[in-house]
């Protein structure tokens, strides 16, 4: 995909709020699926193995992100690219 269908689509989730749906239907659904807690746990983990003084922000988070990324569940990220794709089926412009 070009940068510049990529910047197309972008603009048109944003300027119809659909982004923002998107990302509501996503955080309700991880939420539903215990993805939140389990980053939780595995945050408090980490912290409690190294202990609170040697744990960078900056490294948790890093380290938070990746795990999270293989966490969300292959189906919430189906529903979520089938939202996509039938949010661009019914724009006309691209």
């Amino acid at each position: 995909m070009s940068n510049d269908l990529r910047a197309q689509i972008h603009h048109k989730l944003i300027e119809s709020g659909e982004k923002e749906r998107l990302k509501d239907h996503l955080r309700m659904r991880l939420i539903e699926c215990g993805w939140r807690d389990q980053l939780k746990v595995h945050a408090k983990d980490i912290v409690r193995e190294r202990g609170l003084e040697r744990v960078k922000l900056e490294d948790l988070v890093k380290e938070i992100t990746s795990k999270g990324r293989t966490l969300v569940p292959d189906s919430v990220k189906r529903e979520l690219l089938i939202k996509i794709k039938d949010f661009l089926a019914q724009q006309q412009n691209i």
